[in-house]
């Protein structure tokens, strides 16, 4: 039976460790057909390269830290080369300093709040407008981006919470403005998932402890499957006709007031 991503060319940003999202994202990627790339960037980019090795088929490993102009461009030049379009883009990145998190959202000055908004929300329109003409080439594409639901205040979660807000925003912009050109722009709200970035929240045990009780289908932190599986059919052609939109995967735990 043919793959849901067969013959695609994919993009998948923000893989650090095999529990990543967007590890799970790739891995189902590949199994349902296409060909993608990862990329890493700094420190991490030895990470990244390590744990690619895991997945289904060899992939290879690009930098782009997307605070740095040049570093899109470089992959941007070096899609086109491969590839000379772009189906897919999963965008995985997210960041916020220390003095953004933890329960006062006073607490962090302006350089710190920057930062996270530069990492976790502009990212997202700095990376697609770099891919633009690749996406645009690809005839149909499709831009997929994590996020966590940012309507409500969480524990602890703070200017991180106000980036994703601003992200939710921001795909909607996005999706008006690409449409035209047969790029969609969604996002996956997904549920705790217990990876790299969430241990660097504090009080992340408080959603490990009460999201499964919460959701009327359950959820399991330790399983990025779910989440894997809805970003690949979003990437897919079957929601063809489907942009702006928020997929919440989380046992439907948004749904319910407590």
């Amino acid at each position: 039976m043919p793959g849901l991503l067969d013959g695609k060319r994919i993009l998948v940003t923000g893989v650090l460790t095999n529990a990543s999202l967007a590890f799970g994202v790739a891995r189902v990627a590949q199994e349902q057909g296409a060909e993608i790339i990862v990329s890493g960037a700094g420190r991490g980019l030895s990470l990244t390269r390590r744990i690619a090795r895991k997945l289904p088929a060899p992939v290879d490993v690009i930098e782009i830290d997307v605070s740095r102009p040049e570093h899109l461009q470089t992959a941007a030049d070096d899609l086109s080369a491969r590839w000379g379009r772009l189906d897919g883009l999963l965008h995985a990145i997210g960041f916020a300093p220390a003095a953004c998190l933890g329960g006062d959202i006073l607490r962090a000055g302006w350089e710190d709040v920057a930062q996270a908004l530069q990492i976790s929300a502009y990212s997202l329109k700095a990376l697609v407008g770099a891919m633009r003409p690749l996406l645009a080439a690809a005839g149909r594409s499709s831009v997929v981006a994590l996020d966590f639901d940012a309507r409500v205040a969480w524990p602890a979660y703070d200017w991180m919470g106000v980036a994703k807000a601003a992200l939710e925003s921001l795909a909607r912009y996005l999706a008006r403005d690409l449409g035209p050109e047969g790029v969609r722009v969604n996002l996956v709200a997904a549920g705790p998932v217990r990876t790299m970035a969430a241990k660097s929240i504090p009080s992340f045990k408080t959603f490990e402890d009460t999201w499964a009780d919460r959701a009327p289908l359950g959820w399991d932190v330790t399983n990025s499957e779910p989440v894997a599986r809805a970003c690949v059919a979003l990437l897919s052609d079957w929601f063809s006709m489907t942009t702006g939109e928020i997929v919440h995967v989380d046992g439907g735990a948004h749904a319910v007031g407590a």
